[in-house]
């Protein structure tokens, strides 16, 4: 099978991206995370272009890639300038980077109007620039900026462009489908007309402004290209860039004509998309094909009892392929299939009664505001508690909690009442508003007794009100979601006071952690 160079611009072109904001630490574990993986190719950034992107390459240099080559990406030669003598070429020498990534202009309208040189010279700009690096000893890829629109507008220029790129000793031709417009049929027309101009391998790297830079990155690998450059989660200016999560998962698994990554990474796919979205501090895309908490999770009772008997009936691909995994839903839509695939690991799938005891419970919850979608947690603890399983490992009397100012500044205090062991426990915490100050106030009168309580913490903490209608006295519903040293679930809680909303689910998050030990 063809292998296809997977070349991630995450830390360059995805930086670009609104919110997206990498220390040089973050660059440094991302980069080193693609090498492990079996990327082929990892750009940096322009050295020239600030300090953490020059730090970065004397970092990489001090720890090198076990597979993957480091990238250093810049511009052609400036105009009347020789490549010796540019202070571009310097950094990207400069960078210790074995392969630097040059772009150049295709479109003979940018070169006119935005390069303001003429299309002789943007040649030579192109042709002296890949020369000399190469002569520097340096491996170069050339991204054809514009390449599609320049084609489409005036295919003689643009195939002088890459051929000037070519002769130059560029190692591949990358196509850039800069501004995300081209359709997938052009891509895959272009690509064949492209590749019969040069004797160079062709990659592409397509932006997502037309939601189609998967479809136009699959299109020209399927037309004879054999590199393709994206990144991680689809990261990037405007509408972002090639998601190589998907490209991979599509050459890999659907394809089947492809071989990716040494066949290494596929299976981490989850893992990967979710520690950049960790590392950049953004939220997971739950419906992200592949990958997100929601690529494999079942609602409707239907499909669940289907999923059950044939998975691929529901679900295209087995979810341990790219390391992700099967979710069953509970709501309100839910059937008995939905009940007995989540009361299976608890043993109790073959109580019929129970089942129809916990859907009925389900239901009725969550007419009153619950959701259970992302609190299986708490389903968990109703389950055990509806089969008379579930003993509580403490017993609340009361709780307090009040809000003063103290030199301008507002402080929260809660004061608990438990009983745990049949010993009254009383303890006052103060926190950074009341959900906090009683978690601190709990974890006081549980400490000792339950150690293992040291190694779980809340990681979020979501409001939403259910019925808006009632303005004031409206309903809310907090869902919580806490992490130990393996694991990470949800709880929920309803009120007409946040408090108390905030209460339950802090309780079952408790109580669930403490099951979890028990078993």
């Amino acid at each position: 099978m063809p292998q296809i160079q997977i070349y991630d611009t995450t830390l360059r072109d995805g930086a670009q991206g609104e919110g997206v904001n990498f220390s040089l630490e973050d660059k440094v574990l991302i980069a080193h995370r693609l090498d492990e993986l079996g990327f082929d190719y990892v750009e940096g950034g322009y050295p020239l272009s600030n300090p953490k992107d020059a730090e970065f390459f004397q970092r990489i240099a001090a720890r090198p890639f076990k597979h993957a080559r480091v990238c250093a990406f810049g511009m052609t030669r400036r105009r009347g300038v020789k490549p010796a003598d540019d202070i571009g070429m310097k950094a990207l020498l400069d960078s210790q980077a074995p392969v630097i990534t040059i772009v150049g202009k295709t479109s003979d309208f940018h070169v006119n109007e935005v390069l303001s040189v003429s299309l002789e010279e943007n040649l030579s700009m192109i042709r002296d620039t890949v020369a000399y690096l190469c002569g520097e000893g340096r491996e170069v890829i050339y991204d054809a900026e514009h390449f599609f629109d320049g084609w489409k507008a005036n295919s003689d220029y643009a195939a002088k462009t890459i051929q000037a790129a070519s002769e130059a000793g560029a190692s591949i031709i990358v196509m850039c489908d800069t501004n995300g417009g081209t359709m997938p049929e052009e891509v895959a027309t272009i690509t064949r007309e492209a590749s019969s101009k040069i004797d160079k391998p062709l990659g592409i790297h397509t932006h997502n402004d037309c939601d189609l830079a998967i479809a136009n990155s699959l299109a020209a690998i399927d037309a004879g290209a054999s590199q393709v450059q994206g990144t991680i989660n689809g990261l990037g200016e405007r509408c972002g860039n090639a998601d190589l999560i998907s490209v991979v998962a599509n050459l890999a698994l659907k394809k089947q004509g492809y071989q990716v990554l040494h066949d290494r990474g596929v299976a981490h796919l989850a893992e990967l998309s979710r520690y950049v979205y960790e590392i950049a501090n953004m939220h997971f895309r739950v419906n992200q094909p592949f990958v997100g908490p929601s690529a494999f999770a079942h609602k409707g009772g239907m499909h669940v009892h289907a999923v059950n008997k044939v998975a691929s009936s529901y679900e295209h691909i087995d979810p341990a392929q790219v390391g992700n995994e099967r979710r069953v839903l509970v709501s309100e839509l839910s059937g008995r299939s939905n009940i007995i695939a989540l009361a299976t690991k608890m043993n109790m799938q073959d109580d019929k009664d129970l089942m129809d005891r916990v859907l009925q419970q389900v239901v009725d919850l969550e007419n009153r505001g619950y959701q259970f979608e992302a609190a299986e947690a708490s389903f968990e603890l109703l389950v055990r508690k509806l089969a008379g399983t579930h003993t509580p490992h403490f017993e609340l009397v009361q709780y307090h909690t009040s809000v003063v100012s103290r030199g301008g500044e507002p402080v929260t205090e809660a004061t608990i009442k438990l009983i745990v062991n049949d010993q009254l426990r009383h303890e006052v915490a103060e926190g950074d508003g009341p959900v906090n100050a009683l978690d601190a106030a709990l974890r006081k009168a549980l400490n000792g007794l339950f150690p293992t309580l040291n190694k779980m913490h809340l990681v979020d903490y979501k409001v939403r009100v259910i019925n808006s209608d009632a303005a004031t006295a409206a309903s809310v519903r907090v869902v919580i979601e806490s992490r130990d040293e393996s694991d990470t679930w949800g709880t929920v809680g309803v009120h007409e006071n946040v408090i108390e909303a905030s209460w339950q689910a802090l309780v079952d998050s408790i109580e669930y952690k403490l099951c979890k030990e028990d078993t």
